[in-house]
């Protein structure tokens, strides 16, 4: 049996009884770690060869790295979006891929017997719809809801990060008090000491006011103004100490504890820096090549020629003029070697490399589809919208889900929704129910998808729902059948008939087949349709599974 040492009288440890805390005591004397002899085996990654000079690792934490580059890249990539047309491009591409023109929001507030409350969800829409307004929302009165999106996409692309402050002010033609303030990410005093107000149990990190066990957010030291800002005061060094709870701080976190967002171009910034200076250079080149054309060989001096300092004769011709040379003199023409012709190709390997930091194809990136065939595009095209999903699904649960919960609680204290209060207080996650609607994408091919689409609905492989919300840009089922019969009935009333309905086993119009032989008496030989007969365009007939048992 093995022997249970008491914690307390561990000789590894030192243990503070009244506060229940363990240390680990290092021991007296430490020897040293044996590293691997020569001829042991090892990753191939990890061996150190003049090849590898240079090429070193760290073990520092997300923390440590973001506090000694995040500066420097963040100035750099806000260069880079608004100099390189390519970091501009990848800027908008995740906005409007991810955003769009603002994520929808659909009710779903049920009965005790799972019917929707069609009343209840009308008027959370509405209102809703109403806060949305730029007068509402938005703190400064500017930015609509779907902009203000928008704007703060485009911040944590470039920045990596961004805060949304929460305000219980009712503004604009609103009543609900709350109206969302837009944060940039230099505002957060990463500078600043620890103040005198932080609690023992919390520690400052870049700004954050953490807790020092978990690490969960406590508030957050925002400045009053941008440092960069114009004609900035003493006001930039004014720090607010603002609750976590008030604020929606945006960013992806790859390791855990990372206080900080990284901009998205971090990886592609040199690589874009680079393209711009290689372009810029080639520009010199070929203008030098295009003033420098000819050189006059001479046995004599000849008078009547400029003269540079240097003792160099320079002769100007004008467009379409033919100079006689006198006798002895030679002139040798310089083929231009611009534009260079292997430019083209070195700038698309680079800018593969840059699209491959960016999570965006190639393709998408730069426009450029000569390198590509039809199924290579929509291979690509695919690729980026599975990244575009689930940028979507991070976008509504990191914003726009808590947001919710919060613009109902304010909503139905205001009275701004028919809800009652006491029936919310009961039970808030029924009111809350909500599905938000991401933009979707059109065909890339319609006529072959709209087809599969129809294939894999009748084979149970996927639902209507499922293909609206993926392909009819935010809509839902909801939507198009709402808008389906208000189209019929503006039809009818006008008088006009379009066909426009399609019958199960039939062509549009509820018409028999074409081929088909009707028989006003009733009598259906000869046209049976449970036939086994192959039909005449010699497409193979799928037998019901029931059908071919028998």
């Amino acid at each position: 049996m093995h022997k249970v040492v008491p914690l307390r009288s561990h000789p590894g440890f030192d243990v503070d009884i009244a506060t229940g805390t363990v240390r680990v005591r290092p021991p007296a004397a430490a020897r040293p770690v044996a590293h691997a002899a020569a001829g042991m085996r090892q990753y191939a990654a990890a061996r150190n060869t003049r090849n590898t000079y240079g090429f070193g690792g760290t073990t520092t934490s997300a923390d440590t790295e973001l506090h000694a580059s995040l500066a420097a890249l963040r100035s750099r990539s806000r260069q880079m979006v608004r100099d390189s047309g390519y970091a501009r491009r990848a800027r908008n591409l995740v906005v409007n891929n991810v955003v769009g023109a603002g994520v929808g929001m659909q009710a779903q507030v049920m009965s005790s017997r799972s019917q929707l409350r069609q009343a209840v969800n009308d008027s959370i829409e509405q209102a809703w719809r109403e806060w949305c307004a730029a007068d509402s929302c938005h703190t400064g009165g500017v930015l609509h809801f779907g902009d203000l999106e928008r704007a703060a996409m485009a911040q944590v692309f470039e920045a990596g990060e961004c805060l949304i402050r929460a305000h219980e002010l009712a503004m604009g033609s609103s009543n609900v008090p709350l109206a969302l303030e837009l944060i940039e990410a230099e505002r957060i005093a990463d500078s600043i000491a620890e103040p005198g107000a932080v609690s023992p149990d919390a520690e400052l990190r870049m700004g954050w006011e953490v807790d020092r066990r978990f690490g969960r957010p406590i508030a957050c030291w925002i400045r009053r103004r941008h440092p960069g800002d114009l004609r900035a005061t003493d006001a930039g060094d004014l720090c607010e100490r603002v609750p976590a709870s008030q604020l929606f701080h945006l960013k992806i976190t790859w390791r855990w504890p990372q206080t900080r967002g990284e901009p998205w171009l971090h990886a592609t910034v040199r690589k874009l820096d680079d393209m711009a200076e290689t372009t810029q250079l080639e520009m010199t080149a070929a203008r030098g090549s295009a003033a420098y054309f000819a050189t006059i060989y001479s046995n004599e001096q000849q008078q009547e020629d400029d003269e540079e300092e240097d003792g160099t004769q320079v002769m100007e011709l004008d467009p379409l003029t033919i100079r006689k040379l006198p006798p002895g003199d030679r002139l040798d023409f310089h083929a231009p070697n611009r534009p260079n012709t292997q430019l083209d190709p070195f700038l698309r390997m680079m800018l593969r490399e840059a699209a491959a930091g960016t999570d965006i194809s190639y393709a998408s990136l730069s426009g450029d589809y000569s390198q590509t065939n039809y199924s290579s595009s929509r291979l690509s095209l695919l690729d980026d919208r599975d990244v575009w999903r689930v940028l979507q699904q991070w976008w509504i649960r990191s914003f726009r889900m808590p947001l919710h919960k919060l613009w109902l609680s304010r909503a139905v204290m205001a009275r701004a929704v028919n809800v009652p209060v006491s029936e919310y207080a009961l039970d808030m996650a029924k009111f809350e129910a909500v599905k938000f609607k991401p933009r979707g994408w059109t065909w890339v091919d319609p006529t072959k998808e709209v087809t599969a689409f129809k294939e894999a609905i009748k084979g149970g492989l996927t639902t209507l729902t499922d293909v609206i919300a993926a392909t009819a840009d935010g809509r839902d089922i909801e939507d198009v059948i709402t808008t389906r019969q208000r189209e019929k009935q503006l039809l009818a009333e006008a008088g006009i008939e379009v066909d426009t309905t399609v019958t199960p086993g039939g062509p549009p119009g509820g018409g028999q087949p074409a081929g088909a032989s009707g028989n006003a008496t009733g009598d259906d030989s000869g046209t049976d349709d449970n036939s086994d007969d192959e039909p005449r365009d010699g497409a193979r007939r799928v037998v019901p599974m029931s059908r071919a048992a028998a």
